[in-house]
């Protein structure tokens, strides 16, 4: 995929409906033939929408008009690509969890959860949130994650979790401002309601810090596997992770988590893992698989927001 069409997939499939900024914005970029020409001189997994705004606005720049975007881009360019590179797109959007939690709920308990690329850990606490699918509630915690279901029956009760790690190849800490500054920088711009659960969830986190390792995914994740209790299912979950691993790393990574003792849940776009044969998704927004031991269950949406049950 070239970097104009990356851009224009972006707008079209993911901010579509979801935030006019970044569909206005994406869009002029894949139109944008000096900008383009400075995203290629990047790394092809540096070049991608979600990591370039956020940079943007982590320096201050504007992301409400494409003009001054450009603007700012071009000016700032040697300090744009330097974050660049130094940086990942870690999201840490606690509201996947309320994707995950069907998966969770129906294995035996209590669990021990790794989570490959973690971030800062947000999404291993899904036992201390609350969930809202329509008018079905569960849990009682903060935040409340809203997810619209469809062919789904929401679990009763949130997991048993017993032990929680995540291994990151750049961890970062709810506690420190400067992290969390990033990971706010991630929120699309009208996503006031994800700031906000950003911020109740690394209180969380602050408040009961997970084991966070600094690793790679198939090197490192016997060892971090090795430190589950063994009287607790062991659950390893990723989310949007795996599309930013070459192609063999990626073959290497689902090589080991099939032999680890352990249950796998996945949450990619369905090329990501290959899946074939997948029934159409009701709507464009969900397009990313779950699949708990590379088996899809349902399409989700890209922040938690929805899920529909294949059924």
């Amino acid at each position: 995929m070239t970097t104009t069409e990356w851009y224009a997939e972006f707008a079209a499939r993911e901010a579509r409906g979801q935030s006019p900024t970044y569909e206005r914005l994406a869009t002029a970029v894949a139109r944008d033939a000096e900008l383009l020409g400075l995203l290629d001189t990047v790394p092809a997994a540096k070049r991608q929408p979600n990591l370039l705004f956020g940079v943007v606005r982590l320096l201050g720049g504007p992301v409400d008009d494409p003009a001054a975007f450009h603007d700012f881009a071009v000016s700032n360019w040697p300090v744009i690509a330097a974050q660049l590179r130094a940086r990942a797109t870690q999201t840490n959007e606690a509201g996947r969890c309320a994707v995950l939690l069907p998966a969770l709920a129906g294995l035996p308990q209590p669990l021990a959860l790794l989570e490959v690329g973690a971030s800062a850990g947000l999404c291993l606490y899904p036992d201390r949130y609350a969930y809202r699918y329509g008018e079905h509630a569960v849990g009682d915690g903060e935040p409340v994650l809203e997810c619209a279901a469809s062919n789904l029956t929401p679990p009763d009760r949130v997991p048993d979790v017993v032990w929680r790690a995540g291994l990151d190849l750049n961890p970062l800490d709810a506690t420190d401002p400067a992290d969390v500054a990033w990971l706010d920088a991630l929120v699309w711009p009208e996503h006031a309601h994800r700031r906000a659960r950003l911020h109740a969830a690394a209180a969380v986190a602050s408040a009961d810090p997970p084991l966070l390792v600094r690793g790679d995914l198939v090197d490192d994740l016997p060892a971090l596997a090795a430190r589950a209790p063994a009287d607790a299912t062991l659950v390893v979950f990723h989310h949007s992770v795996l599309y930013q691993v070459p192609a063999p790393r990626r073959a290497a990574f689902v090589e080991l988590v099939r032999a680890l003792p352990a249950r796998w849940i996945s949450v990619e776009a369905p090329d990501v893992l290959g899946f074939d044969g997948l029934p159409a998704p009701p709507d464009p927004g969900l397009h990313n698989v779950l699949a708990l031991d590379g088996r899809p269950l349902a399409w989700t949406r890209g922040h938690g927001q929805g899920i529909a049950w294949f059924g």
